[in-house]
């Protein structure tokens, strides 16, 4: 508890320190504009050939100059504020299921890529493989989302199952079929885990018995999470 208190106030300081710098910075733009202006005046004052209209035209200048400026500290402070929120959800998911941050990073960084929310990517592979990227089922299902060659191949069909070993490309396939689920079935998450948990014979032939599908996986990934599933 002392240290999880402690990563937080780091945290913390963190986030004031990045506030302060983005406040200093837009304060040193501004004082630069000033600066500019300041010299401006002496120079339009003396230079009698100059139109009357001169010194006005050398404000809106430099005011465009200012704008450009917080425009693109603005961007820049938007770009530090989303790597802050990345590596900040990458050490609350790292603590949460006691993962390295490099394997943290791969699941956060796979399911943006395939357009799943990271909340379900990691819940996913939590109940499929525990995070052990060598998992293997008996069923033949391989890797960190347990995918099958079969299934891979309807993407790539030069996959091989050595390949799907690796941490990344696991990961690529596996979300990539879940996010195709979810489509498939219209943003329906229980449904689309319940086909890639059983395949979509045994659940749409349950369902035109009129049998319910459900066998409890559904549960054990989604229990509490109220998403979408998939970004669009």
């Amino acid at each position: 508890m002392t240290n999880r208190t402690e990563r937080y106030a780091r945290r913390g300081d963190r986030k004031r320190r990045f506030d302060k710098v983005g406040k200093a910075a837009l304060v040193v733009a501004v004082v630069g504009a000033l600066a500019l202006i300041a010299r401006q005046q002496p120079e339009e004052a003396n230079a009698s050939a100059l139109p009357s209209g001169g010194f006005s035209f050398g404000l809106v200048t430099v005011a465009r100059h200012l704008n450009q400026r917080v425009d693109a500290l603005e961007g820049e402070l938007q770009l530090a504020q989303s790597q802050l929120d990345r590596a900040n959800a990458i050490i609350g998911f790292s603590g949460r299921y006691h993962i390295g941050a490099d394997i943290a990073s791969d699941v956060y960084d796979v399911a943006l890529a395939e357009g799943i929310e990271p909340e379900l990517g990691f819940r996913l592979v939590d109940v499929e493989s525990q995070f052990h990227p060598r998992a293997t089922s008996s069923a033949g299902a391989i890797g960190l989302t347990q995918i099958e060659p079969g299934t891979a191949r309807y993407f790539d069909k030069e996959i091989t199952r050595e390949q799907l070993y690796d941490r990344r490309t696991n990961l690529h396939y596996g979300f990539r079929h879940l996010h195709s689920l979810l489509e498939e079935y219209h943003g329906d998450v229980t449904l689309a885990l319940l086909v890639y948990n059983r395949g979509p014979v045994t659940v749409e032939s349950m369902r035109l018995l009129g049998q319910d599908p459900r066998n409890g996986y559904e549960q054990a990934v989604a229990r509490g999470y109220h998403g979408k599933g998939k970004i669009d």
